[in-house]
């Protein structure tokens, strides 16, 4: 019994067709558990820049005196989760459970977090510089988290990318 030709599967990384010489002793290197090289790919580095800019922020909200705690609880709250999720794709990439965890379109997964993601850190980011009062901390969290909205919006940009590309060029064969 055929799944059919409705099935498309995008994925971000790069490797042969299912099964394509695990474990045998001419296989490629990149076939392993590990992606050796998906930690120099764009989207890669990208995550790993949002993970230091979401922490830089978080830490220096964290390090202040705080003056509207709903304001900041809500900014700690949104920079966390985010880091978290941004963490959580770089570790499904990294370690290809995309590949194990099949039932869940992960290009899509990650277009929906990022959409969702980017404008909860925005609004975050907004009212964190409006409450900062000049506090040279609070200032610091705010601009840090203006530049993790720019890196997602990014992220946006070429989980859009890949996803599109992928799905029209396999729809075309």
């Amino acid at each position: 019994m055929s799944h059919g030709a409705g099935l498309v599967r995008t994925t971000c990384s790069s490797g042969g067709g299912p099964g394509a010489g695990a474990g045998q002793p001419g296989a490629r290197p990149s076939e392993g558990l590990l992606d050796p090289i998906y930690p120099r790919t764009y989207s890669a580095l990208l995550k790993v820049a949002q993970m230091v800019t979401l922490l830089i922020a978080f830490i220096c909200v964290r390090s202040s005196v705080w003056i509207s705690y709903s304001a900041y609880s809500y900014f700690e709250v949104v920079t966390i989760c985010n880091l978290i999720m941004i963490l959580a794709f770089y570790l499904v990439h990294l370690f290809r459970l995309y590949r194990l965890l099949t039932c869940i379109s992960w290009p899509l997964s990650e277009l929906l977090h990022y959409l969702i993601a980017t404008l909860l850190l925005l609004i975050a980011s907004i009212v964190a510089a409006s409450k900062s009062y000049s506090q040279s901390g609070l200032v610091a969290g705010a601009i840090f988290g203006f530049v993790a909205t720019f890196l997602c919006l990014a992220s946006i940009w070429m989980s859009y990318k890949i996803s599109c590309v992928t799905q029209s060029a396999d729809a075309a064969v």
